[in-house]
């Protein structure tokens, strides 16, 4: 079973900090070879949430969501993750569906938009979410824009 936490980050611990940045740079920087500026402001900006998901006391999963104007005029996702070891159970499904409820609930009746990587185009299209740009670059991996309009 999934225990699910939301905190802003002025509540994380430092454990639950040490555990979610462990996760992103060992998906993001060492599983998928791209080094990026990790670290970039906005986890602590006003309005942002990290969705914590734990198995046996263990970071399994996580988001980041951001209110309008962060990264997006809409409400915004990123550094979507998840652990190897839950890889292929629906944890990612359970993760998305989570975090869009949050995001329904904390900027309801706002889009929310993400720079998925292109490769998970047609996962994304499964919870409504549209295309909304040409693929780019952005840290030698393919993205595109994508756009939830409000449910």
């Amino acid at each position: 079973m999934i225990i699910w936490h939301l905190l802003p980050f002025s509540e994380l611990t430092t454990t639950q900090l040490y555990q979610l940045i462990k996760l992103r740079i060992d998906v993001f920087v060492v599983e998928q070879t791209c080094p990026y500026p990790e670290l970039d402001d906005k986890d602590h900006m006003p309005g942002v949430h990290h969705l914590l998901g734990y198995q046996d006391e263990k970071i399994i999963a996580c988001a980041r969501l951001m209110p309008p104007g962060i990264s997006y005029p809409g409400s915004s996702m990123g550094r979507i993750a998840t652990h190897t070891c839950v890889r292929g159970a629906g944890v990612g499904h359970q993760l998305l569906t989570h975090a869009i409820e949050r995001c329904d609930h904390l900027w309801p009746e706002t889009p929310i938009e993400i720079g998925a990587q292109a490769q998970l185009e047609t996962f994304y299209r499964q919870y409504g979410f549209v295309q909304t740009s040409e693929p780019y670059l952005e840290d030698g991996i393919s993205h595109i824009d994508m756009k939830r309009m409000p449910q």
